[in-house]
């Protein structure tokens, strides 16, 4: 189901039309930004490729960000014999906390403020390096926030909390998502109601399985119980087996080789032609 559902935008834009202020996650085509003034609001990988894609096509762009200064993350010190005894190969988390996060079994058993922290440090908002040499031309703005966004003439004035002003097009929040499955359409109020949760996060068992028998969740929402990996790729591997598991009964999937089968017999003709 993704995470569209979970965007959150900050009470300084309710009221606002979309086509003057919208999340980084309502776009898959920029162009219609071209030579516009646009300020892009937030300081994590979204923000920060927004705002260099925007550049890139001509739009006058002004990154604002919360954190007193750019947080760049590499791969340099992920390399070779120490890099793979300080990280874990799933690649989420910092150094040797990546291979407790890398154990989702283990985290969701030590107590909830270890867990929490875990959390706090492997999902800091920061932006990858290659974005560095494009943002040449992306003004980018620290330790500020966005404190009032008004309409005027087709356009918003921008107040920030040192009290400069902004006169802009459109302002673009990439200011992440918060987990309420209550959020998702697809489910009913009444099957919502029977699943228990905590800040939104369902309540899961081993096998991903909610409070409701049958109802499971992968990805973000099951991030309170099994920690920060679930909430990427290199997690899926860990969750396609414990589902398979609880779904089945069975002792345990080899997904690798499951995934290995499927592509050896159908991928071939895809990895040939491409």
């Amino acid at each position: 189901a993704g995470i569209a559902s979970f965007a959150c935008r900050p009470s300084e834009f309710d009221g606002l039309p979309i086509d003057l202020a919208s999340h980084s996650s309502d776009h898959t085509d920029l162009g219609r930004f071209a030579s516009k003034r646009v300020v892009v609001v937030g300081g994590g990988q979204s923000a920060f490729e927004c705002a260099v894609l925007l550049s890139e096509i001509g739009a006058e762009v002004e990154l604002v960000m919360r954190a007193p200064q750019i947080h760049w993350v590499g791969r340099a010190t992920r390399r070779g014999l120490l890099g793979r005894l300080f990280f874990h190969r799933t690649d989420v988390g910092p150094a040797l906390v990546s291979h407790l996060v890398a154990r989702p079994r283990l985290l969701r058993r030590l107590p909830r403020r270890t867990q929490q922290e875990v959390m706090r440090r492997s999902l800091r908002a920061g932006a990858s390096l290659w974005l560095r040499p494009r943002s040449d031309r992306v003004r980018v703005t620290t330790g500020r926030q966005v404190r009032e966004a008004v309409r005027s003439n087709g356009h918003l004035t921008l107040r920030l909390d040192d009290a400069t002003t902004r006169e802009v097009d459109h302002v673009m929040l990439a200011t992440g998502y918060r987990v309420d499955v209550r959020r998702y359409r697809f489910l009913t109020p009444e099957l919502v109601a029977g699943v228990r949760t905590v800040d939104g996060y369902p309540l899961l068992d081993e096998g991903l399985q909610s409070s409701v028998p049958g109802l499971y969740f992968l990805g973000a929402p099951a991030a309170l119980s099994f920690g920060p990996v679930v909430r990427f790729v290199s997690g899926t591997e860990f969750a396609a087996d414990a589902l398979a598991r609880h779904v089945t009964g069975a002792r345990g999937v080899n997904v690798r080789h499951v995934a290995s089968e499927s592509l050896s017999g159908h991928g071939r003709a895809e990895r040939r032609s491409v």
